[in-house]
């Protein structure tokens, strides 16, 4: 269950000690700066206790802070990305020294406890010789872990701590030779891991009162674990008028993730579980080279090749159970009807790409610049899977429930082409003006073959699935622009792009394409026959400055994407009928944006900024009636957001910074008699004020307090959560 406090204002005798500790900590080095040493003589000389540029080239900072949190937790971690407790440790370490005439090490760190933020880097380099570094660092994303809400019967389920997070962890170590007038050399190792637990929106049935019918809230989690390492060499070198380089990378990928889904928990009789895993393995292999050859003074060519093979083996899992990660079972308890799945699951797939490039940059011209481009790419598509299917079935005269097993062989082979053509052009030979555009263009062809056969005693059976098609896509994409400079204090720009994109599919052969009167009409997997994709979209931003010390900033865009697209053959009253082409969905979107700075005086500034988006979906599916009617509405996402920042110096030693954050949503719609409700309806508010005090030149104190709220209808205010924070760090600069 989630933790909760029920009243964010009154703070518990805990949380004052913590606060109290927090404050003293921050008096600290006031003290310190009192007792370290006498009193320096008063300075008459009027220098600022600013540090000169390079005056300091290292850094320590200590800081630490703490949350009080009431509501939601899980919730404010995954919205201020902190952890709603104590905190601390290095906020930041920089050191460097000078080895020899050229050479310098540099050392980076950080580590905050109980925020998971660690890292450290070491970096020894000189120019005329190479470099070796290597480092480490550790960050926490959280995540709420929350299903959904269904308000006409007020059911919120919550099943677990809510307070998820996943743990990535980086480290490297490079070198390279630099060495002048030789080849340039680097290798490098990379370890990446993700670790931990994440929400997911796949949530489980659940059977609500009002009305009396299973809604989709159960909350979901996904467990992630997951390495990854990378090797990689590169070779460079330059004869001539020609820069050339070869490299090779090798990538090897171990995932073991699950998907964890509850179903009809509320039902002591229909509880069950469903655990998805996938254990697959994945490797990498990379070969890429380049050339960059100046032709001429005003011709400058490259060239570009790769060539990547992805060889995958599969592993994983669908089993029910009485509980996350059961072990399969053919009498698990609570089984229903259509509890579909699968286990044994082995196979592979491997994956050839191709990709070449060919780039001229032209300048005929002062003022014009030309850029023609080509890229062709191929691929290579081969899969297999093997795997033991699960379903419940009913007896149709005794009612009893029981598990069949299957074992199939499913095998996919895609291959396509796409051919792609670059041209763009500048010119600047108008006074105060530039002027752009580009074209794009993608040819590309392909086929697709799939087929599923049952195995029955280890031989192949019959073909339950297959398909064969042949596609065709085309994408033209035109761009168009300009930049206005009419006058010191005022530019412009606006921007014009048009993209289309149409996708035909012709299905030779397909499992669905005989229609029989009475069957059941599951046209798919190859039912869609042409897509058409349309987009046009425009931004201007007007940039001016009345005073010199006001800049305004307008920004407007628009965009209206619509989906087109045609199906095969239905059965409409007994007879086959071809579809014709419809418009499945439109899409418009408008931003509004206005940012201001302002500073009155030098001692004073301020920074604000407001945006207005207003974007919307429509469907003709929402104006399906009968059984389907209200099931699916029309997507409404208006927002807006806004922020303020100002600093003013109180004296020579102290400034106080404050920041103001909103954002509201108004686009919640209550569809909970057919489905669950659609819309964001939230609204967040966030303050912080910083005060920095120079305690010396090489002494900086910083003290910040900040108070946050968020409300989030969709949850039925559960999600919602007012906290207050603290924070003091101290910098030494030496």
């Amino acid at each position: 269950m989630k933790a909760t406090t029920s009243d964010p204002t009154r703070i518990s005798p805990a949380a004052l000690r913590a606060l109290a500790i927090s404050l003293v900590a921050a008096g600290i080095p006031m003290l310190a700066a009192d007792d370290a040493k006498p009193a320096a003589p008063a300075d008459k000389s009027g220098s600022s206790l600013e540090a000169a540029p390079g005056e300091y080239s290292n850094s320590v900072t200590i800081g630490g802070g703490t949350s009080f949190v009431g509501g939601d937790r899980a919730q404010f971690q995954r919205q201020l990305r902190r952890p709603a407790q104590i905190y601390g440790g290095i906020e930041e370490l920089h050191f460097e020294q000078a080895v020899g005439k050229k050479g310098l090490l540099s050392i980076d760190g950080r580590g905050i406890y109980d925020n998971h933020d660690y890292g450290i880097q070491i970096d020894l380099r000189n120019p005329e010789i190479g470099y070796v570094t290597a480092g480490y660092s550790e960050f926490r994303t959280w995540y709420d872990g929350s299903g959904g809400y269904a308000p006409a019967s007020n059911t919120w389920v919550s099943l677990y701590d809510e307070g998820f997070y996943i743990d990535r962890k980086h480290a490297f170590i490079a070198a390279g030779l630099t060495r002048p007038g030789i080849p340039e050399v680097s290798v490098r190792y990379d370890y990446d891991q993700r670790v931990g637990m994440k929400d997911s929106t796949s949530w489980g049935d659940y059977l609500v009162k009002a009305p009396s019918s299973t809604r989709g809230l159960t909350p979901t989690f996904l467990g992630i674990d997951e390495t990854r390492h990378t090797f990689q060499a590169d070779v460079k070198h330059t004869l001539g008028n020609t820069t050339a380089g070869v490299g090779l990378r090798y990538e090897t990928d171990q995932l073991g993730n699950s998907r964890n889904i509850a179903r009809r928990v509320g039902e002591p009789t229909l509880k069950r579980y469903v655990t998805s895993r996938d254990d697959s393995s994945i490797d990498y292999w990379n070969a890429h080279a380049f050339t960059e050859t100046q032709l001429h003074p005003k011709v400058q060519l490259t060239t570009g090749y790769s060539f990547t093979r992805s060889d995958a083996d599969l592993a994983g899992s669908r089993i029910y159970g009485v509980g996350y990660g059961s072990q399969f079972s053919t009498s698990y308890l609570n089984k229903q009807e259509r509890d579909e799945g699968y286990y044994d699951l082995g196979g592979g797939s491997k994956t050839d790409q191709f990709v070449a490039n060919v780039n001229l940059l032209l300048t005929p011209s002062k003022n014009w610049t030309i850029v023609p481009s080509v890229k062709i790419e191929h691929q290579n598509q081969e899969g297999d899977a093997l795997f033991t299917e699960t379903n419940i079935v009913k007896d149709s005269k005794t009612g009893v429930l029981s598990m069949t097993q299957a074992d199939a062989l499913n095998s996919r082979v895609r291959r396509f082409t796409d051919i792609s053509e670059g041209l763009a052009a500048r010119y600047t030979g108008m006074t105060n003006w530039s002027f752009y555009a580009r074209g794009d263009w993608i040819q590309g062809e392909g086929t697709l073959r799939e087929r599923q056969n049952d195995i029955d005693e280890g031989t192949l059976g019959p073909v339950v699935i297959q398909r064969d098609t042949e596609s065709t896509r085309r994408v033209q994409k035109y761009t168009t622009g300009a930049n206005w400079y009419p006058h010191r204090k005022v530019n412009a720009a606006i921007q014009y792009y048009y993209r289309v994109r149409e996708n035909d599919y012709d299905h030779g052969l397909d499992t669905a394409s005989v229609l029989v009167p009475g069957s059941s009409g599951n046209l798919y997997p190859a039912f869609i026959e042409h897509q058409e994709f349309d987009t046009h979209d425009v931004n201007f931003r007007v940039t001016f400055r009345p005073l010199a010390n006001v800049t305004l900033v307008s920004r407007y865009d628009y965009q209206m994407t619509s989906y087109n697209m045609r199906g095969g053959t239905i059965l409409l009253g007994g007879m086959k009928t071809a579809l014709n082409q419809i418009e499945s969905a439109r899409m418009n979107n408008h931003i509004l944006s206005q940012s201001i700075g302002w500073t009155p005086m030098q001692q004073l500034y301020f920074q604000g900024s407001i945006s207005y988006a207003m974007q919307n979906t429509d469907s003709p599916v929402s104006a399906t009636t009968g059984a389907g009617a209200n099931l699916v509405q029309n997507a409404k996402n208006d927002y807006w957001n806004a922020s303020l920042t100002t600093g003013v110096v109180l004296t020579e030693r102290c400034d106080l910074q404050g920041s103001y954050v909103y954002y509201r949503a108004n686009n919640y719609q209550d569809n909970s008699a057919f489905s669950l409700p659609y819309g964001a309806g939230a609204e967040s508010h966030g303050a912080t004020a910083t005060l920095i005090t120079r305690l010396r030149k090489d002494l900086i104190w910083k003290l910040q307090y900040g108070y946050f709220t968020g409300h989030d209808q969709l949850a039925g205010g559960h999600n919602d959560y007012s906290a207050h924070l603290v924070y003091s760090s101290v910098q030494y600069l030496f």
